[in-house]
């Protein structure tokens, strides 16, 4: 069986999709529970660098691993999504 457009379009979203989620949920939950010391911060922008973080660890754990879906590779989508929510947001010297 071929493997055509629409589907690899949607083997690739479901791929990117617990990066997606997993940084839409993590910087919404940062907003809500750190307002005063991110009100600064876009939530677009947390969400945008938490996503590609998340997503690299996703691509970063495919190669390691040779399959998606591992917990080690999940795992690692959640504690580069931290850093990086942590770095756009509580960095020391941040503008």
């Amino acid at each position: 069986m071929a493997l055509n457009f629409v589907d690899a379009a949607w083997h690739i979203l479901n791929f990117l999709a617990p990066a997606f989620a997993t940084a839409v949920l993590s910087a919404s939950l940062a907003k809500v529970f750190w307002q005063s010391e991110l009100r600064g911060v876009r939530w677009t922008r947390l969400c945008a660098v938490a996503a590609v973080a998340a997503s690299i660890a996703l691509f970063a754990g495919l190669v390691v691993t040779g399959h998606d879906g591992r917990m080690a590779t999940y795992a690692g989508m959640i504690a580069v999504t931290a850093v990086s929510l942590w770095w756009f947001g509580f960095r020391p010297f941040r503008r």
